[in-house]
């Protein structure tokens, strides 16, 4: 199937998320390199924070292991990112994760990024990624422990 166009409008909020919408936080602590020469976090270190966030929860609470699991979340089939207000170094980032989706195959995985003194979220983003099998690049069934961790995600 190919993928239909979508409203990205749609699909993120226009108005950023509270703290509250989100039970599991990581912190990121921005970089001077992230800046970019408007003196802000250039945007694609916001999908390198959504990428990492994502891959870190899946490993401590996933028990994904990259190098060896049968079952990888190899492919990003759809992101999107919303920015609200700008973030720049040096700031320290509250990432906040939930999963927004939960499929068979594949999770839409929710991040929000706040300042540590914010309540409202300076950017909001997605990543849906699909869980495939490494050793024949298919989508395969979310292993057992990673679709538990994922459940307690679910907004």
């Amino acid at each position: 199937r190919r993928p239909t166009s979508m409203n990205v409008s749609a699909t993120l909020p226009p108005v950023p998320h509270d703290r509250s919408a989100f039970h599991h936080f990581q912190q990121l602590q921005t970089r001077w390199m992230d800046n970019d020469m408007y003196g802000h976090v250039n945007n694609v270190v916001y999908y390198a924070w959504f990428d990492s966030v994502i891959t870190e929860y899946l490993i401590r609470q996933g028990g994904l292991d990259i190098q060896a699991s049968d079952a990888v979340a190899l492919y990003a089939v759809e992101t999107a990112c919303r920015f609200h207000r700008s973030l720049a170094f040096p700031e320290i980032v509250d990432a906040g994760l939930r999963v927004g989706h939960l499929g068979n195959t594949s999770a839409r995985f929710e991040v929000a990024l706040f300042r540590q003194s914010e309540e409202k979220a300076a950017a909001t983003g997605y990543f849906t990624l699909v869980f495939v099998d490494r050793a024949v690049n298919k989508p395969t069934p979310i292993p057992a422990p990673i679709r538990a961790s994922l459940q307690r995600l679910l907004d």
